[in-house]
């Protein structure tokens, strides 16, 4: 077997072994921003949130007296 056929063959398997492992660092990048977009959206939405609050909290001000 000529020996730029065996260098061709390796190469090629250590380039599908590099896109693999580029796609996957992709995905759990990609996965680690999806959850601190949740995480920030999650902690707005609890902030406006006024379920917990007592009577009369977030209603009207007046700011006039």
């Amino acid at each position: 077997m000529d020996m730029s056929l065996v260098a061709a063959a390796l190469a090629q398997q250590a380039n599908a072994t590099q896109q693999q492992v580029a796609t996957t660092v992709m995905k759990q990048n990609l996965d680690a921003q999806k959850e601190a977009v949740l995480t920030l959206l999650g902690g707005a939405q609890q902030t406006l949130s006024l379920a917990n609050v007592g009577p009369g909290v977030g209603g009207n001000l007046n700011i006039a007296a």
